[in-house]
């Protein structure tokens, strides 16, 4: 992931015997998001400000305030942010242990160290392809 990402990591593999990590994102206004991939566990995309678009496989969505989108694991998946604000989002990912990625991000983006914990392995992420279109968002209306 190389979009510039804000996380909190708010729940770790280490409080939950691996079950769940939850984590809050902030997503830059106009952001491509990730580029399109895949992973071996879940996530779930719960929208709290803003406006995200999620592609799942070949399916678009759009998620505002309140809504959902999930990425089961597997499934090839990106998101975006088109609008001129910021939009915020939690983050569940099952099993747990993709949250130290943005963890080492995070401390990455202060200029300092990730925590202890952030440095133990991380779930590989498979790149499929680029982020979601600038072409293709504007098309959403």
């Amino acid at each position: 992931m190389t979009h510039d990402l804000r996380s909190t990591v708010l729940l770790r593999s280490e409080e939950t015997g691996g079950a769940v990590s939850l984590v809050e994102n902030v997503v830059p206004p106009r952001s491509a998001g990730p580029p399109l991939h895949r992973h071996d566990f879940d996530e779930a995309f719960y929208v709290l400000d803003g406006e995200l678009v999620f592609r799942v496989g070949e399916d678009l969505v759009v998620r505002t305030p309140g809504q959902l989108a999930f990425a089961p694991r597997g499934a090839a998946h990106a998101l975006a942010n088109r609008r001129d604000a910021p939009a915020r989002y939690l983050l569940v990912c099952t099993p747990a242990g993709f949250e130290r990625q943005f963890a080492r991000m995070a401390a990455e983006a202060r200029g300092t160290e990730p925590p202890p914990w952030a440095l133990r392995p991380v779930p590989a992420v498979v790149p499929l392809g680029p982020p979601i279109p600038r072409d293709v968002l504007d098309r959403l209306g």
